[in-house]
């Protein structure tokens, strides 16, 4: 058997390998070693001055309307590989193609959603922020507030579960705006992004050093983050609040962006009884959020609230389908839910799971007895588990911990009051979705969850068809969420820019106000 490869870091606009053996890329279903990565040796200040120095004023020199062509470029080139970024993610994040497609295609779509929205800024180089203001009685002197793309460099430090979609639905934002990026995507799944970066290096659309890729250790990197650099981290909560304490931040006031733990809800509306629309749209979605990439989305439905008299009816209903998931060998057509990520997340949902069942009880459990096709025992395999909790309110562990995994627990309430302060408890939620007969219905609970969550998500029978799903992330919609979910935002259509620009009051004569919109257009609302 030939020796792995060691993947090439690109920084600096050049192709390096790091030294060392670098650490193992396995499939999380055989325990193949399929890749090494390694940074150790990188010289990371050469990497981020280039990318400052170099990549941000060619970026910038660039229109909108242009960067946005780049944008679109880069979509097509990516394209043309799809079918190889379908085949390293079956061998490195175990998935199948339909939960691969989640993350690859999501990741074209919205590169292109990103340039269409880029297209209509056309030829500007600023944004403007609302109308100017006289700051004098006879309208002399007055004040119009710009958006600057921020002189240095954007920092991904990315998650193992979307390698595809977590680059490029921040570095769609980012490039739009000029500023480089240098993603640290997660090491266990590194290889999609370090081939995407390649196969986009390769089409030459950027200006060099626009677009860096580290794999391995992320050690030193904050170090280097100034005070005009931004971080996007996404991740886990206690990981956030170690960044946060970092230097780049308390000291030297870098901005960062942070998705971390989130656990989102699904709530059936009391009106939405058994043998109702609404109740089968309900049970469809948490089954499906439970499955597709084995529960690894930072979107997953966690809790499904129900009304305490639908309990029963609901784990049944929920238990039948998930009865039906094939788990397995990706590579195998019959399978229709792959592995976890490593056995290193296998051991943790499994503790998860452990430490929810000493308050709730099993409702459903896919791995007793379980066979799965073409894998052993010993892969990273892990069924579906539906946990259940009658009384909600007396849950506490339910309402605080997240299983990164295909693990859910159906949760009861007594009445929509109780059901909107047990999503609450959450204490911060990516996103929540609401499903009545009666879109109308939906109104005051939408309003109320709004202030703890990022989305909130609401189907009825007549959107059945059109819905684009609970844990779905689309580029013209918000994705972050408040407090526990990490309290940032990314996507939402050109609001995104924003993270990536510093906001300036320009002041004086009028004349001078009113020039600035010469190579400026507003910032759609």
């Amino acid at each position: 058997m030939s020796t792995p490869v060691l993947l090439e870091n690109y920084v600096a606009g050049q192709w390096v390998a790091g030294r060392g053996e670098g650490t193992a890329l396995t499939d999380p279903v055989t325990g193949e070693t399929l890749a090494r990565v390694s940074s150790d040796g990188l010289d990371l200040d050469a990497a981020f001055t280039f990318a400052r120095d170099t990549a941000g004023p060619a970026l910038r020199a660039l229109s909108f309307a242009e960067r946005a062509q780049r944008l679109s470029q880069i979509a097509t080139a990516l394209q043309a590989n799809r079918d190889d970024y379908y085949a390293i993610a079956t061998a490195n994040s175990g998935t199948v193609a339909t939960d691969s497609a989640v993350d690859i295609d999501g990741a074209i779509y919205t590169l292109s959603a990103y340039a269409k929205l880029g297209a209509a800024l056309g030829g500007a180089h600023t944004l403007l922020d609302g109308a100017a203001t006289p700051l004098a009685k006879d309208g002399s002197f007055a004040v119009r507030h710009v958006l600057r793309p921020t002189p240095g460099v954007a920092l991904f430090i990315n998650a193992f579960n979307f390698p595809a979609w977590g680059l490029w639905e921040k570095a769609a934002a980012a490039l739009l705006a000029g500023v480089p990026v240098i993603v640290k995507p997660a090491t266990s799944t590194a290889w999609l992004t370090q081939r995407m970066v390649a196969d986009v290096v390769a089409a030459n659309v950027l200006p060099a050093g626009s677009l860096s890729v580290i794999c391995g250790s992320a050690a030193g990197l904050l170090d280097r983050i100034g005070p005009f650099d931004v971080v996007s981290f996404t991740g886990s909560a206690a990981t956030a609040a170690t960044l946060r304490a970092h230097p780049a931040f308390t000291e030297r006031s870098a901005r960062i962006n942070v998705e971390a733990d989130s656990l989102n809800s699904a709530l059936l509306l009391p009106d939405a009884a058994p043998g109702t629309a609404a109740f089968d749209q309900f049970v469809r979605e948490v089954a499906r959020e439970m499955t597709v990439k084995s529960g690894q989305k930072c979107t997953a439905i966690r809790r499904a609230l129900v009304p305490v008299e639908h309990f029963d009816a609901a784990a049944a209903a929920i238990a039948e389908r998930l009865a039906k998931t094939v788990v397995g060998n990706p590579r195998n057509d019959t399978v229709r839910m792959g592995s976890l990520v490593s056995l290193s997340q296998k051991r943790a949902v499994l503790a998860g799971i452990a430490d929810l069942q000493a308050e709730a009880e099993t409702l459903y459990d896919g791995n007793r007895d379980a066979t799965f096709v073409d894998a052993a025992a010993d892969s990273a395999c892990v069924a579906p588990v539906l946990l259940g909790l009658r009384d909600g309110a007396s849950g506490q562990r339910v309402h605080d911990t997240e299983v990164f995994g295909p693990v859910a627990t159906l949760v009861g309430y007594r009445d929509i009051d109780e059901a909107i302060a047990l999503a609450k408890r959450g204490q911060g939620s990516l996103v929540v979705s609401l499903f009545s007969n009666d879109a109308l219905a939906m109104h005051a609970p939408a309003v109320a969850l709004a202030d703890a969550h990022g989305r909130v998500h609401a189907v009825d029978p007549s959107v059945a068809k059109t819905q684009t799903g609970h844990g779905n992330v689309m580029p013209q919609s918000l994705h972050g969420g408040p407090g526990r979910a990490g309290g940032g935002e990314e996507l939402g259509g050109l609001r995104a820019l924003r993270f990536y620009h510093v906001r300036s009051a320009v002041q004086g004569p009028a004349a001078l106000v009113e020039s600035l919109t010469a190579d400026a257009v507003e910032l759609p609302k």
